[in-house]
């Protein structure tokens, strides 16, 4: 790994650890992730974020629903930032609101600063993650860009790279553009030598995740940072896209798997000033994901079939574990000797998480006759009504099928990692190509739960059809029109497609146990290092970094399914 420049991450959220709940999903649990091989691999990165007086929503099944809490975030963690010139300022709506700084003293060994106002009356900016309105929204995005590049001044500490993860941070950029940080006079030229200093990541193509703002909003919210409605036009176009910002200020941005580089260079190909596009596909930390003993049944010192023993008794182990689980929570019993599917993600539409529940006839046989059981677990975003929505099919499902369809509620890291270990195999049926990675995947696979998927995300590079795992099919570079007829048509295909695999292929698999542990290890293999965070975090570094050129083509995927 080649000599690291000193480097700012800016990110909203962070997954760190259960007890501190300031993320909500995936882009939290990467960054969280991130930091942690940073810190390993001694990477001269420092993190800048919000702390979230509420953070991400508690949800739970109530009476009526789906049922939204919010418990106060624990600051044991944390340590206070002060000393002379530590005291920070932004400007919020025309008012100036005094920050705060905590550095994260625990789960990691790089650093992190979180971000608040000082003042209880201005508090209502970082009450809740992605909680509030646009106003809150661009609040909060001052607050992390604008103040995140006004700490790092105060503390002393010289970036030479900002590294912005999604376009919530891109204010940052306004911020260096209006203080004149690296030069120049004109707006022109003060981007063109701004852009030798920053790298953009991009993680999502839905729609939702690219936020756009009008010009009067940001002017209004005084998140204009002085600039003319004609410059902001220039960085972000009239609406003003985060994301198109992003592009146009960096020198080089990237997707986070093969295909969602791709595809992200499809979507901004118009965008005029834009910066290359490559692609580093995304990882997760070993040592907080993979458990222990899948580590210490594949030590090279034992013997291949002592090796397999191991596993397949660390598996029914983690499965026994699970079971528990579930018998405490909801009072049913797992099924140690039947597959046990696992299901558990944020609750997003184009996750299909019902596509399986779709055929009763096939369902009567998978569960009846085969045993098969299911077990679901995510939240919806507190105001996504059909996220919520694909929730209430499932608790529906779950009442329908009560020995066969588990739902888990409040979805969260402790128990993502008890899913992601004692499950039999991870199911994962998107819209392709709207899954930009899917590290939930990774994570079954280093831990010896093979994937079942569609070839979306990073799935394309980890999958060899019935060798690391299995593919849902094709990919079909015709499933790019999304209307409602559509639609409709790929998920009957990509249903009969799901069955067909777990009947014909998955489930003769799994009555094998030699068979079946062969493809376990092949998927820990595959997984351990290519979709680690410390290969990721070198790749940054290498690619990204380090990078003040051209970047060369975008890398192929190693393996094809």
């Amino acid at each position: 790994m080649p000599a690291c420049p000193p480097v700012a991450y800016f990110c909203m959220e962070y997954g760190l650890d259960p007890a501190f709940a300031i993320y909500s999903g995936g882009l939290g649990i990467l960054a969280g992730d991130h930091m942690k091989s940073v810190g390993d691999l001694h990477v001269p990165l420092v993190g800048i974020g919000l702390l979230w007086d509420e953070g991400y929503t508690r949800q739970v099944v109530g009476k009526g629903g789906l049922v939204d809490e919010y418990p106060k975030t624990s600051r044991d963690a944390l340590r206070r930032v002060e000393g002379p010139g530590h005291r920070i300022e932004v400007t919020v709506k025309g008012k100036v609101i005094p920050l705060r700084a905590w550095k994260v003293e625990r789960y990691i060994t790089s650093e992190l600063y979180l971000l608040e106002p000082e003042r209880d009356a201005d508090r209502w900016i970082t009450q809740r993650l992605y909680g509030g309105d646009n106003d809150t929204r661009l609040a909060q995005e001052i607050v992390l860009g604008v103040g995140g590049v006004r700490l790092l001044k105060a503390m002393g500490k010289q970036p030479e790279v900002f590294h912005f993860n999604e376009g919530h941070a891109v204010f940052a950029g306004l911020e260096l553009l209006r203080e004149g940080r690296f030069g120049g006079k004109s707006l022109a030229d003060r981007m063109a030598k701004l852009r030798d200093h920053v790298v953009f990541t991009t993680h999502t193509p839905v729609a939702a995740g690219n936020e756009v703002h009008q010009l009067a909003d940001l002017r209004k919210m005084s998140a204009d940072c002085g600039f003319s409605d004609a410059d902001l036009t220039t960085i972000g176009g009239a609406p003003f896209s985060m994301t198109v910002a992003g592009l146009r200020l960096a020198r080089i941005a990237n997707g986070v798997a093969e295909l969602h580089g791709e595809t992200a260079r499809k979507m901004w190909k118009g965008t005029k000033g834009a910066a290359p596009i490559i692609a580093i596909t995304n990882g997760v930390h070993v040592p907080t994901w993979q458990d222990a003993r899948i580590r210490a049944a594949l030590v090279p010192e034992k013997p291949k079939a002592q090796q397999s023993a191991a596993l397949w008794d660390a598996h029914q182990a983690m499965k026994t574990e699970l079971a528990a689980v579930v018998l405490a929570r909801t009072g049913k019993k797992l099924h140690l000797d039947k597959l046990v599917i696992g299901f558990a993600r944020r609750a997003a539409t184009y996750k299909r998480a019902d596509l399986i529940l779709g055929d009763d006839a096939m369902l009567r046989k998978l569960f009846r006759v085969m045993g098969v059981q299911i077990i679901y677990s995510g939240k919806a975003h507190p105001k996504d009504l059909g996220g919520k929505e694909i929730v209430g099919r499932l608790l529906a499902a779950r009442d329908r099928y009560p020995q066969n369809v588990i739902f888990l509620e409040n979805y969260d890291m402790r128990l993502g990692a008890l899913l992601t270990r004692g499950t039999d195999i991870w199911l994962n049926n998107p819209i392709r190509p709207l899954e930009a990675s899917g590290t939930s995947g990774m994570k079954a696979a280093m831990n010896g739960v093979p994937n079942l998927s569609i070839l979306d995300g990073w799935w394309p590079e980890g999958c060899v059809h019935k060798k690391t795992g299995w593919k849902i099919g094709d990919a079909n570079p015709n499933d790019d029109a999304f209307d409602d007829k559509a639609l409709a048509k790929i998920a009957v295909r990509d249903r009969a497609l799901l069955y067909k695999t777990l009947e014909k292929d998955v489930l003769p698999a799994y009555a094998n146990r030699a068979k079946w542990v062969a493809i376990m290890r092949a998927s820990i293999a595959m997984s351990q290092w290519p979709f680690s965070s410390d290969r990721m975090v070198e790749d940054y570094v290498a690619k990204v970094y380090t990078s003040k050129t051209k970047p060369t083509k975008p890398t192929k995927p190693a393996k094809k399914a």
